[in-house]
């Protein structure tokens, strides 16, 4: 199976706002085909393109000195220019802007594995100037599309281990050796050089106490002492693998009308349960596993987040939990509708929704989430 021949759902939305006087911005976590996506797109254009790369010294200079005409003989005639790796582009932000203000017909698309540099490293703003794309690992939608319902849904327990890494499904029989570079420090080659990183070994040890923690609340100072490190350090850490490069991300209480519901509280998961899994070096089958049931949370949410990301809605999502242990895996709160799922791995297990959250929220859908009924709530079938 090649990579190139797995359709990403998004490429349709990006080809849709090319040349509309805008930079494309592309980010996402290492290695989920970003730069893939956009050298097949491009190839499809037909139309000649100028390829630059922030991992390379001379053009880091060349582009965090230019101005707009150095720019100019730069791109020579070419109206499509890729900057990959831009995120390391000292001074992105009004580079891009130059490129929008200054050549009306030049579509400059950047992609980059963190998002905090090409957002924030100008003080040039790029509001109204730019579209701004995020690309996840593969989806249940998308490999349905490419092979069909039955197989993927055959594929499910090979998903929870192994996840959904482009390289990692186009390699059947190696994902292991394979997951575990994934997940050493190409992954976070961008944030081990950061300044902020001091002791990576508390950082190894930090994501391997959260891979352990998976669907449990997170307490900050536990977690400092547990790994040898202070509260502060824990949630800097934490915000940067979150917001910086897309490793974890964090699912908060959801309170409103209950008097004992948790007013406060996190839970981690993250973007791929192969790199969770490759943390603690456990490929076990399911059912040599105890981890089945965070394995199974942390499978839908992040495929729920993807779908309602690829149809451009704007979801939040929560858990709920009382003091007296009454709980909620998940809420979704999305065009003014809230939603509660429970997810089951065991298509026989039964569930019964708290009377306390259902008084409190007559008006909200329950769903119960196994492998039977995956499909209706990941986009299957809906037009």
């Amino acid at each position: 199976m090649e990579v190139d021949l797995i359709e990403r759902f998004l490429a349709k939305k990006i080809e849709a706002s090319l040349f509309k006087g805008k930079a494309l911005l592309i980010f996402g976590p290492r290695q989920v085909g970003k730069s893939t996506l956009t050298e097949n797109l491009l190839k499809q254009l037909s139309q000649p393109f100028f390829y630059l790369t922030g991992d390379e010294l001379d053009t880091r200079i060349e582009l965090s000195t230019s101005n707009s005409v150095r720019l100019k003989l730069l791109f020579g005639d070419h109206k499509l220019v890729f900057i990959d790796e831009a995120q390391r582009i000292p001074g992105i932000g009004l580079l891009l802007k130059i490129c929008v203000d200054q050549f009306k017909d030049v579509q400059v698309i950047a992609i980059g594995s963190s998002s905090f540099d090409l957002a924030n490293s100008s003080n040039e703003p790029l509001t109204g100037r730019k579209f701004e794309f995020f690309l996840y690992p593969l989806s249940f939608f998308e490999m349905v599309q490419h092979h069909g319902l039955l197989k993927e849904k055959r594929l499910l327990e090979h998903r929870l281990i192994f996840g959904y890494y482009p390289e990692i499904v186009t390699h059947l029989g190696e994902e292991a050796e394979r997951l575990k570079l994934l997940a050493g420090s190409y992954l976070y080659k961008d944030l081990l050089i950061l300044e902020q990183i001091k002791k990576p070994l508390i950082l190894e040890k930090l994501l391997k106490a959260l891979a352990l923690q998976l669907g449990s609340e997170v307490n900050y100072l536990e977690l400092g002492q547990l790994v040898g490190a202070d509260k502060n350090t824990v949630e800097k850490y934490i915000d940067l693998l979150e917001k910086a490069f897309f490793v974890i991300f964090k699912v908060s209480a959801f309170n409103r009308n209950v008097r004992t519901e948790l007013k406060k509280g996190k839970k981690i998961y993250f973007f791929d349960c192969g790199i969770r899994n490759a943390i603690l070096g456990n490929f076990n089958p399911l059912a040599n596993r105890t981890d089945v049931g965070g394995l199974w949370e942390n499978y839908f949410l992040i495929e729920r987040m993807k779908y309602q990301a690829n149809r451009g809605v704007a979801a939040s999502f929560y858990f709920w939990r009382t003091t007296t242990q009454q709980k909620i895996d998940f809420m979704e709160e999305a065009e003014g509708q809230l939603s509660a799922f429970e997810c089951k791995w065991s298509n026989k297990a039964s569930v019964r929704f708290s009377s306390t959250f259902t008084n409190a929220y007559p008006n909200v859908e329950l769903k119960v989430i196994n492998p039977a009924t995956i499909e209706a709530e990941l986009g299957v079938g809906v037009v």
